[in-house]
């Protein structure tokens, strides 16, 4: 027992240092809301010192109002974004100008996926593929536009514009600051669609419904990411890693509304759940499961939605902790499009993840234990049958959705909407977007799949 403790905290000490090898980020949300990191000036060049968020008391937000630490405030004077800005921020001292607070450039916070702030002198543009414009544009909504269109890559300028492509020299103009993309996107004012003649880029994974996964290490975001997921999301991503004896599972975000929605993790051979987290039973620790194949599902009922989940995988190789090579990458791929499968359903006496339209598993009967206490990893043994099923043959039944589309409409670089000062503390309205992707009616569905035929994805 004491070989083993000490094999899962070297094991998560390698995760911490290999994953942050690959994914050197301290945020992974679109505008850094997650920030706790410790840079205490606007720019690590030349910014303007922080002032303490216990000292900023003539101001809306400081740690008299939020005392319990709400946003990150505290005694000190680190950057943070306690009021769901484009990004972090912090008071400075009055400028002849008047402005007391600046928006603050953190190389270390970057969502995984998020490529960068890029300039745009237009020809050729940085992504010369598709294009809209949108009065609702927000970060996923254009994701998901150049997705539909088999583009790798997602483009938004100036709040409005939507670029997609798969041009590999999309920074051939220079790379820009962070801060120079903090355009709000017209349909969310919390999120940063770029700024005039800076293209913010995004991998059009981000927020995908699925997906195939075997790099020895990644980041899964929650469908429709960074906006709010959707009622009735039905998703699951394969993570099939050769040569690897574990793979650890951090969840860095996870905001899930109750238990009604889920995420699970099962065994990819024997579609045993071997973890499942949900707005009551969130995750508290890293997941250690002794497989080479994991299966992550997620499941949204027909009335919920919340901001969702981002979680890190790392797959390591032997019992010596050792990471897996770069040379097992696989291409990862989005079976966000997988036709719907029909067929009857063994429901489970707790119906979590044997649902109606859906087949990925069916629930156990017991689950695993207590999580042990913070700092430490949670290991779930698993024992393979000998007859090992592909990642192809999982049995996926899966909810019909339309895509209705979208009109591009032209729109004036005037209508961009910008918060210019923080006179207040009342959060803004968040205008949904008409142009989402819709779930259609029960019974619509229902038609179609007694229409369809069962097969494999």
């Amino acid at each position: 027992m004491e070989s083993w403790r000490i094999a899962a905290l070297l094991v998560a000490a390698c995760l911490s240092a290999s994953a942050s090898d690959q994914f050197e980020s301290e945020c992974y949300t679109a505008n850094g809301e997650d920030y706790r990191g410790r840079q205490n000036q606007t720019s690590l060049e030349g910014g303007r010192p922080c002032l303490f968020w216990n000292e900023t008391f003539q101001h809306p937000y400081n740690t008299i109002k939020y005392p319990n630490g709400e946003g990150g405030l505290g005694p000190h004077n680190f950057c943070r974004n306690p009021d769901g800005d484009v990004r972090p921020w912090c008071y400075i001292a009055d400028l002849e100008d008047g402005i007391y607070w600046k928006y603050c450039d953190i190389p270390t916070c970057q969502m995984p996926g998020n490529l960068g702030c890029f300039k745009d002198s237009g020809d050729p543009t940085p992504l010369s593929g598709g294009y809209q414009t949108s009065n609702k544009l927000t970060i996923q909504n254009c994701i998901s536009f150049c997705r539909n269109q088999r583009y790798k890559l997602a483009g938004m300028e100036s709040g409005y514009a939507c670029f997609c492509g798969n041009d590999l020299d999309y920074h051939r103009h220079g790379d820009a600051p962070s801060t120079e993309c903090n355009h709000v996107c017209f349909g969310d004012h919390t999120q940063p669609c770029g700024g005039d003649g800076r293209v913010i880029v995004f991998d059009t994974k981000v927020g995908a419904c699925g997906g195939n996964y075997t790099s020895p290490s990644a980041v899964i975001y929650s469908p429709d990411f960074p906006d709010k997921y959707r009622p009735g999301r039905v998703c699951y991503w394969t993570i099939q890693v050769p040569g690897a004896s574990v793979i650890l599972f951090n969840f860095t975000f996870f905001n899930i509304v109750d238990q009604t929605d889920m995420v699970e993790l099962l065994d990819g051979y024997s579609n045993q759940v071997l973890a499942r987290f949900d707005g009551r039973n969130p995750p508290r620790d890293i997941v250690n499961i002794t497989a080479d194949f994991v299966i992550l599902y997620f499941y949204s009922d027909r009335t919920n939605e919340a901001q969702g989940f981002s979680v890190l995988y790392h797959a390591l190789r032997n019992q010596a902790v050792s990471p897996v090579e770069e040379d097992d990458v696989g291409d990862e791929e989005d079976t966000s499009t997988v036709r719907p499968l029909t067929g009857s359903t063994t429901a489970s006496q707790n119906g979590k993840s044997s649902l109606r339209y859906f087949v990925i598993t069916s629930s156990p009967a017991n689950m695993p234990g207590q999580w042990p206490g913070p700092g430490r990893t949670a290991g779930h043994s698993t024992n393979p049958r000998p007859s090992r099923q592909s990642a192809g043959q999982i049995h996926v039944c899966r909810a019909l959705r339309l895509n209705p589309g979208s009109s591009s409409t032209d729109l004036l670089p005037s209508l961009c909407l910008r918060r210019n000062s923080r006179t207040t503390d009342q959060r803004r309205v968040q205008p949904k977007c008409a142009d989402q992707l819709l779930v259609k009616n029960e019974q619509t569905a229902q038609k179609e799949l007694d229409a369809s035929r069962c097969a494999y994805s």
